[in-house]
């Protein structure tokens, strides 16, 4: 975020060359013309898009086009209260993987094409760490396959709304699973192979999936990793759950797989896929609303909450981007760092649904050297990257300016989300690092929506402070930071431009969850979108709107979600790992980020409150962060851990984190009065400067040695 003050007109960076000429000037034409409307500037379209939602999705499915059986006329009850989580479309049946791997028809509304998806036309190219072991798919090979997986996945007994769920690498076997797993009506779900198995298994026994389909090794940093040992914890850990049927082990080394003779119920893929009588195609029509994904909340509060997002939901969300924000097209190429535990692995299958060309990067983009990856940017014409501000840092403080490293003049649009980017890196980008051509978008979104909020339009300039403009169909407000109300929901009061307060949503999308899985479930997505502000989405993000620009500047987390590097997790994970491992030694623990005016990135910081006497030790410390690293990942393992006497908490015993990152982040603020013990406060305020902490606490653990 830039650190001017929201008077300040934030400095002018890019502006499309043409407007007139683009997508979204074409979209808000169309409308003119079929609903006699006079929109201009993108605020018009915005405004049009939260204000009329039945004409604009109409609008947005007749210029995308869709796969689909049924009547798309009726399109959602407008009157209905958002928390009733209002059906959308509920006339119509399709399917995501058809509509993925195949384009609409224009003579009626089942039909469909290959175009821009043709047999030949390369659809995905996987490459490895540094731009190794490149392979790709085409159009027609990636059918194949997706049939073939479909099928054996029948003759395996799989059926509608049965789960699988990936642990996997960022390639196009798992993209194919996806794909294939959704074609039969069933759901899939994924977790990254670095995940910790605890972590693992919070997600899958909660989903309790037929099966899992698992990379028997992972490469990451140059380092092989042998994956075996934690597929067969993973397998124990789900041997009680009704209907799980093995683990489908994929090869990550195809030409030396790895023996898995040891590991109960694991099933060779060759072996798998022998069960398919055939490869050919066909697709199971649902509903609309149909769950085709499972992603997971950070945990904050206790177990990860398992979001169900539908098929229709997520196809047309995709489609609206692509249309009005992204400018994506058959003749794109699209390639998006990410893992395939993070929402933003979703964006590969949105951009593959254009007939873009989708490059799927598995491993570190700086090894052997970043020069490497940049080279793969350069070498497959990349249009559209997405990255992170931790990546544009990296650059940043290496002194490597990509546009000097390669032929980057393909680049016609980077994605930034994750964390905040700062100011200088928005100058940077523009500088010294990309093609002074290309828009960089800077968009925040969520794992609970699958969908930008806040991203990037041709229309607009672009400044240097915060996301570019809000998202169509989201009618995002910010409104006044209150107090979690004690005694059910309360009417919001929209805080004025540059007054910073919580982003919230205020009408129905079709993006929203169907449901968190499980039988508390509806409770759950009460609590966690609808038990602050009445009929009214809470995000959770503490941000404001620029009074000059209209830009959405992110200011923080409202809650306990930690997000070092970008990888968003939750606190609780942490505290399950020392309640799980420490419970002789460690009493209670609580840990924030810390990001500070001067940190180019956020920090986590721990403190542990010990049992009756058990000494805090270095020793213990390492053990700590070892459980962590094990149990969860790397980079879950806080920068620094610390002892406390006390840890903030209301009134009915719940932790409270929120005082503690304002304290250590050195911000002003007064405590809230449901906080039962606010003078402990005082002391996690000394962590401002916490290199100094962490020097006095080396010290006092030298003179003790010494003793």
């Amino acid at each position: 975020m830039s650190t001017a003050h929201p008077d300040d007109m934030p400095q002018l960076l890019w502006r499309h060359p043409d407007p007139e000429s683009t997508a979204i000037a074409e979209f808000r034409d169309m409308v003119n013309r079929r609903r006699g409307k006079n929109l201009k500037t993108f605020e018009d379209i915005h405004k049009y898009s939260v204000t009329e939602l039945t004409n604009f999705y109409h609008d947005v499915w007749d210029a995308v086009g869709m796969i689909y059986e049924g009547d798309n006329t009726f399109v959602v009850d407008e009157t209905a209260p958002m928390d009733s989580n209002p059906e959308w479309f509920p006339n119509v049946r399709m399917n995501y993987t058809e509509n993925v791997l195949f384009s609409p028809g224009r003579m009626h509304t089942n039909s469909r094409t290959t175009l821009g998806k043709e047999d030949d036309k390369p659809a995905v190219i996987t490459v490895r760490e540094g731009g190794t072991e490149e392979s790709v798919l085409t159009w027609s090979q990636l059918r194949h396959r997706v049939g073939l997986i479909s099928n054996a996945l029948r003759a395996h007994g799989v059926k509608k709304g049965d789960r699988i769920a990936g642990v996997v690498s960022n390639s196009a076997e798992p993209m194919m699973w996806l794909l294939a797993t959704v074609a039969i009506g069933a759901i899939y779900s994924s977790s990254a192979t670095d995940m910790g198995t605890k972590g693992i298994l919070d997600r899958m026994r909660q989903i309790e999936p037929s099966f899992i389909v698992m990379d028997d090794a992972a490469y990451y940093n140059q380092k092989v990793t042998d994956l075996r040992g934690k597929m067969a914890e993973i397998v124990d850990g789900l041997k009680d759950v009704g209907g799980f049927r093995g683990v489908v082990v994929l090869p990550r080394f195809e030409d030396r797989p790895a023996d898995v003779t040891m590991v109960p119920n694991a099933i060779p893929y060759a072996t798998f896929l022998s069960r398919a009588p055939n490869a050919t195609l066909s697709f199971e029509q649902v509903p609309f609303r149909h769950p085709f994904f499972i992603a997971y909340s950070s945990g904050t509060t206790g177990m990860p909450k398992c979001i169900v997002h539908s098929g229709g939901g997520a196809i047309l969300t995709a489609r609206r981007e692509i249309l009005l924000h992204y400018m994506l097209d058959t003749s794109s190429t699209f390639l998006q760092f990410t893992t395939t535990g993070w929402i933003m692995y979703m964006a590969q299958f949105n951009a593959l649904q254009t007939g873009a060309r989708v490059v799927l990067y598995d491993g570190s983009p700086f090894q052997p050297t970043p020069e490497a990856y940049i080279n793969v940017l350069a070498r497959h014409r990349v249009t559209h990257l997405g990255t992170s501000p931790r990546y544009f840092h990296e650059l940043q403080q290496r002194g490597i300016k990509p546009r000097e490293v390669a032929d980057l003049s393909a680049m016609q649009h980077v994605t930034s989300t994750g964390m905040v980017l700062a100011s200088s890196l928005f100058h940077w980008f523009y500088d010294h690092g990309f093609p002074k051509h290309a828009q960089l978008n800077n968009i925040t979104g969520g794992t609970d929506i699958n969908a930008a909020l806040a991203t990037g339009n041709a229309l607009d300039p672009l400044y240097d402070a915060g996301c570019h403009g809000l998202s169509t169909g989201h009618a995002v407000e910010v409104f006044k930071l209150i107090p979690d109300p004690v005694h059910g929901a309360v009417l919001g009061e929209r805080a004025a431009p540059g007054e910073p307060g919580e982003l919230v949503i205020t009408r129905p999308f079709p993006s929203m969850p169907v449901k968190f899985w499980g039988p508390h479930g509806a409770k759950q997505y009460r609590d966690s979108y609808f038990s602050k502000y009445r009929h009214v989405w809470t995000q959770g993000d503490f941000c404001m709107i620029h009074p000059k620009t209209g830009n959405l500047i992110m200011l923080g987390r409202a809650d306990g979600v930690l997000n070092p590097s970008g990888v968003r997790f939750g606190s609780s994970e942490l505290y399950s790992v020392l309640e799980t491992v420490f419970p002789t030694q460690i009493a209670d623990s609580i840990a924030v980020g810390q990001r500070r005016e001067r940190d180019p990135d956020e920090s986590v910081v721990m403190w542990v409150q010990m049992q009756p006497g058990v000494r805090f030790t270095r020793k213990l410390v390492e053990e700590v962060k070892g459980a962590i690293a094990r149990e969860l990942s790397k980079r879950h393992v806080p920068r620094y851990i610390f002892e406390c006497k006390e840890i903030p908490q209301t009134i009915n015993g719940k932790k409270v984190e929120v005082p503690v990152k304002l304290a250590v982040c050195g911000k002003q603020f007064k405590v809230s009065a449901t906080v039962r013990n606010p003078e402990c406060v005082e002391f996690y305020k000394r962590f401002v400067e916490v290199e100094e902490r962490w020097e006095e606490q080396v010290r006092a653990w030298g003179e003790k040695a010494k003793l």
